[in-house]
This record gives structure tokens, sequence and C-alpha cells, in this order.
């Protein structure tokens, strides 16, 4: 062999945690697999840790709070605002353990916390069946850790993360869709419509919404990463190039050639560039409804309430089954507005030179060293 098996981890760990785990064989996938499902599991278990907390609490395995909250309600509020920072903090710590027998031990510990939370805890009162809701949460982790989804996400996660300046600009950016959705909220046929329209058919709309805004950031992308998907040689830029110095593949010789993509490369190269944009217009979606949510905390009112929805609209909401001294269609609009910022912010990236140049060029250009990386681990390998 041309490497060791200390290198050959290295090289292995160092492409999931780049999101390109096509390039690694079936079986490299699975291994370490309890290791690497660590951080998501850990993110699980404050979960499961925060619904014992609120059972012990409250005496109650769902969340009900109608009018008027008391000050155990008000805690419980707040837990579940707190729960999900806290899930990411935990899986990012955990993501830092750099041994893996630590790991294997947070992995443990983690579903420990979970088997605790089903019985304790958990989201219904009967264990059995939260100790199968636990397992097959468990059994989705495993096994899109196995398929190298989660390392793709993690890597969308990551990368967003690290360019949250960029966020902010992109939100200035959709201001105009925010002063046009400020005239959208304001509207009573609107209001009314969040109002008698179902849960259900609201997500079948908004998940259609979304796959037409996903349909073109992933047909806007597949343009960008043409030439290096078709490319037949390296760039003289990535030969001379020092960036991959300090990698497991600085020693490797740079092949003549590069090796043809495989179809399922081909989707992890799109894909992996798509799902970093996705995860950052999201988190610009996101933070566009919690706006106007909090704008309608501020000013609605029973009495208007009942004229925008004309009677329809409820005091209370539900939200994951969760009842809270929320109005129902509030929750609606929130969900509503979200989507059409969504849309808006994917069709306005594709025209924003600025947001190219500062996140997309950048993608495309870090793509390019990770595919030259992939042509000398291949080659190598080809030695074995």
């Amino acid at each position: 062999m041309t490497t060791s098996a200390t290198d050959r981890v290295a090289a292995e760990t160092w492409f999931l945690r780049r999101g390109l785990p096509a390039v690694l064989r079936p079986g490299a996938l699975v291994r370490r697999l309890w290791q690497r499902s660590a951080p998501a599991l850990a993110a699980f278990a404050v979960f499961m840790a925060n619904s014992i907390l609120i059972t012990a609490v409250t005496g109650h395995h769902t969340i009900n709070i109608e009018g008027q909250p008391t000050r155990t309600e008000w805690f419980v509020l707040a837990m579940l605002l707190l729960v999900a920072p806290m899930a990411a903090l935990a899986g990012w710590l955990v993501s830092r353990i750099s041994l893996w027998r630590s790991r294997a031990v947070a992995a443990a510990v983690a579903v420990a916390i979970c088997v605790v939370g089903a019985v304790c805890g958990g989201p219904g009162p009967r264990v059995g069946s939260n100790l199968v809701y636990v397992g097959v949460v468990v059994a989705i982790v495993l096994a899109c850790t196995a398929t190298g989804i989660g390392s793709i996400l993690g890597w969308a996660l990551d990368t967003t993360a690290h360019n949250l300046a960029l966020v902010g600009g992109l939100l200035a950016r959709a201001l105009p869709i925010l002063l046009l959705t400020v005239l959208v909220f304001f509207n009573t046929y609107v209001w009314l419509m969040v109002a008698i329209v179902s849960r259900t058919r609201l997500w079948c709309a908004l998940g259609f919404l979304a796959l037409i805004a996903v349909a073109f950031v992933i047909a806007t992308t597949v343009d960008r990463v043409r030439p290096i998907l078709t490319a037949t040689e390296p760039d003289a830029a990535d030969i001379e190039d020092t960036i991959l110095a300090d990698t497991p593949f600085a020693h490797l010789p740079e092949p003549d050639q590069r090796i043809p993509l495989s179809h399922i490369e081909r989707v992890n190269v799109v894909f992996v560039v798509a799902m970093s944009q996705v995860v950052q217009l999201l988190i610009v979606a996101l933070v566009t409804g919690v706006i106007f949510f909090i704008l309608g905390l501020i000013v609605l009112t029973p009495k208007l309430l009942a004229e925008w929805t004309r009677g329809n609209g409820s005091l209370d909401g539900t939200i994951l089954g969760m009842t809270l001294p929320v109005p129902e269609s509030l929750i609606q609009i929130t969900l509503f507005l979200g989507a059409m910022t969504f849309m808006y912010v994917s069709a306005r990236t594709a025209s924003d030179g600025q947001y190219r140049a500062e996140f997309v060029d950048p993608q495309v250009a870090s793509l390019r060293r990770r595919l030259d990386a992939r042509d000398r681990y291949l080659a190598d390998r080809r030695q074995v």
C-alpha cells in the first residue's frame, strides 16, 4: 500500500468533513458509524432531556397552554425557546471531539439519556411507544450517517456558521420583499385565508413553493459547476496551489488527467453546493418569519384578530402538537410569509453578483480543491 492505515482514516475523515462522501467506497461510510453519529445523537439527547424536565415540572407529557400563562407555563415556554440552540451547541461541542473513543462514549451517553427520557418523559404517556420513537430516531441518524447525508448536512451547517455575515447582507438586500410582505401582513384577505385553511393544506402549499425554490437553486448550481463536472484536465491553479499542504494528500502526486466523476459523485457535487445555499436561504426566511411573528404579537389584539379573520381566528395555536397562547392565524401567516421570502431570495441570488462573488464563487473554488484532493486519493487507491 502507498498509504498507511492512519493516512487512509485521515483521508476518509477529510472528505466526510467537507461534504464529499461519494468519493469514498461504500465500506468506508459504515466505518466508525457510531462515533460519527455522536453529534446528532447528542443534539437529540438535549431534546429528550428537555422533555424529562418539562414532564417533571408540569406532570404532563403534552404541552397545553391556553390563555394567560402561569409562572410554570412561562418557564416551559422559555425551555421551548432554548432547547434548539442548546441542542445545536451540544452537537457542535461533540463534533469538536477528535478522539474516536471519546466520541463513542459521548454517543453512548447520548443514547442513554434518550432512553431515560423515553421512560421518564417522552412525547407520550406510554413507555413502549416512547422507546419505539427513540429507536426510530436513532436508526434515522445512523442511516443518514451511513449514506453520507449527515456528512453533507454537517458541512452545509458548518459553512453557513462561518458565513453568518453573508446572511446579514443577504437579508439587507431582501428588504424590498420585506416591505412588500408588510402589505401582505396587513391584508385582511390573507388573514382570512390562513384562518380558514387547514394546517395540512398549508404545509402542502408551503412544500410546493419550497420545491420550486429548491429546484431553481439546483438549476443555477448545475450551471455554475458544469465546467467542473466535465473537466478532463486539472486546472493549472490547482497544480500550483498549496492549499492541500496541510492535508493527508500533500505527499500524493497530482494525476495528469482528472479522473471522471461517477454519477453519484456528480449528484454529490451539485447537492453539496446547492445545500449550502439552501441552508443560508432558510436562515434568511426564518429570520424574516421571526420578525413578522414578533410584529404580530405586538399589534394583534382579540378585537383586531376577530376583524381580520371575521371571527374564524382562534386565540390559541398549535405547534408540533403543543397548544400555545399564540393565535393560530399568526402561526399560519408567519409560515406563509417565511415561504414567500424563501422563494424571493432564492430567485434573487441567481442575479445577485455580490452574493455570487462573496459566497458561491468561493464555494466553487473550494470544490475545485476538494476534487483535486479526490483525484490524488483515487489515483493512490488504484495503486493498492
